[in-house]
């Protein structure tokens, strides 16, 4: 499941996946996404990864490849900050070694570091 959190500073997109992401969760999920960014505007997002996150499920990654790509893609110029928030020691490893490809910069915190995350996206 994939939903848009409300309580971020300005100009910050925030996102929280738990559970296991199908395809159909991403597809669902697009219009929602493409409202929060902003044509002209930076890209700052916080992406909260749940306790109980559980990876893809049917047609997720290729979903989320082609969601994540075409707006990197398409605005790569416009990411400037993108907030990791997990305790999944998988996900702050994958981050870690693949942040790097990520336009803008990429920032890993704990889910007890939320708020950080948050002041962190919005600078």
């Amino acid at each position: 499941m994939i939903e848009v959190l409300s309580d971020m500073p300005e100009g910050v997109t925030g996102l929280r996946v738990s559970g296991r992401v199908s395809g159909e969760d991403l597809k669902a999920f697009k219009p929602a996404m493409d409202d929060l960014m902003k044509p002209d505007g930076d890209i700052r997002i916080v992406e909260v990864i749940d306790s109980d996150y559980q990876g893809f499920g049917p047609g997720g990654l290729v979903e989320d490849l082609k969601l994540g790509l075409g707006t990197l893609f398409t605005r790569h110029a416009a990411f400037k900050r993108v907030a990791v928030v997990s305790d999944k020691e998988w996900v702050v490893h994958t981050i870690h070694a693949v942040g790097w490809l990520m336009p803008g910069d990429v920032a890993v915190f704990g889910l007890a570091e939320l708020e950080q995350a948050k002041q962190w996206a919005a600078g």
